[in-house]
């Protein structure tokens, strides 16, 4: 499977992707707004369970490496992972490496895997969440049609101190 835009292409993370994934993973300046930054092992198992195998059955994330086309330049990774499968719900996640950052690569990436899991794959709601903090993530979101649906008070410890999260959902119908 390859989802191709006009600047890049998502597909599933292979041994390429690799390096990039743990060096995000283990970034505490990556990870700021999303969790601890993960050892190398927490990091290589991490990356071994979202390169498995997808299908619309699995309970794990469905994850893309996402690649410039021009230059073969690994920029980061999106994916999916299925909430509900009687309601076709599926929470969206990604990460861009900094120096690749507000190039509009993780728009484009976004705007691919929501018209895949919402026209090909045929789910019916995507929701994301991010750190109240995380403002270039939520108007990334908020800027690819996501809705700010609430605040979830103290959601996650991330450095031993409670964070709030945004929930952002975005339904098949808003397209």
């Amino acid at each position: 499977m390859h989802i191709a835009g006009a600047r890049i292409k998502l597909s599933p993370l292979d041994e390429s992707d690799l390096d990039l994934f743990i060096e995000i993973s283990m970034s505490s300046a990556m990870m700021e707004h999303v969790y601890d930054p993960c050892t190398f092992e927490q990091a290589n198992d991490a990356f071994i369970a979202k390169s498995r195998p997808w299908t619309m059955d699995s309970d794990g994330w469905l994850s893309l490496g996402i690649t410039e086309v021009t230059t073969g330049e690994k920029l980061g990774n999106i994916g999916l992972k299925i909430t509900s499968h009687e309601a076709r719900i599926a929470e969206v996640g990604f990460m861009i490496k900094p120096s690749a950052q507000g190039r509009g690569f993780a728009s484009e990436a976004l705007n691919l895997i929501k018209h895949f899991a919402l026209l090909e794959l045929g789910l019916n709601k995507l929701v994301a969440t991010c750190s109240v903090g995380n403002s270039n993530s939520y108007k990334l979101l908020e800027k690819n049609g996501f809705i700010r649906e609430g605040c979830l008070k103290q959601n996650v410890i991330i450095k031993g101190e409670y964070v709030d999260d945004y929930i952002y959902g975005l339904c098949k119908s808003d397209l």
